[in-house]
């Protein structure tokens, strides 16, 4: 399975963006292929229609689908005012992840949850969702992706869940780091 946590596009892109990233998709040899759009994937949002450019990949977008007796649930919201996906007032992102089943293995985000992989290294500021880690708290999730804070790349490991910021770009705007590839153990 091949997990997209968002930000294929830049803001502003058109639609050949969607048909150029689709067709990428369509030559990787994954299984599965679940998309989660970011705040940079603004025609997805702005569009609803362009949702059906994506056919190599299962489009999530606060819905989920299960493969191989894993519940897998996605969401592009950040708390942002701005971009595409944003919800800015905390009670609207706490109802939205209050639809996150309970069953769910495999959480993907756009955004990280508050105080995990949502800052650059040794940094005291952090950009992470406060009402998204409290539904993370609340079940019994495995592996929780997301991307969207670039310098938080990595992974983090608790007793309950499996964190992994995926971001690859690097400061300059390029891709500067490789892909995390993990082996999720069935429950």
């Amino acid at each position: 399975m091949l997990i997209h946590a968002g930000d294929f596009c830049h803001q502003g892109e058109s639609t050949q963006t969607l048909i150029d990233f689709n067709a990428w998709l369509g030559e990787l040899p994954h299984e599965l292929k679940v998309v989660v759009p970011g705040n940079h994937d603004v025609p997805l949002e702005a569009d609803p229609a362009t949702h059906k450019l994506l056919t190599n990949a299962v489009l999530l977008i606060n819905g989920g689908i299960d493969f191989m007796d894993l519940r897998i649930w996605g969401s592009p919201v950040t708390p942002l005012s701005g971009g595409a996906f944003g919800m800015w007032y905390p009670p609207d992102r706490r109802r939205l992840y209050s639809r996150i089943p309970e069953d769910t293995d495999v959480l993907i985000t756009h955004g990280p949850p508050l105080g995990i992989l949502d800052s650059a290294p040794g940094a005291r500021y952090h950009t992470g969702d406060p009402e998204l880690l409290e539904a993370v708290h609340r079940r019994d999730i495995a592996l929780h992706v997301f991307g969207h804070h670039h310098r938080g790349h990595g992974v983090e490991v608790t007793e309950k869940t499996v964190f992994v910021n995926a971001a690859l770009l690097g400061d300059g705007g390029g891709i500067e780091r490789d892909p995390i590839v993990l082996t999720i153990p069935r429950r």
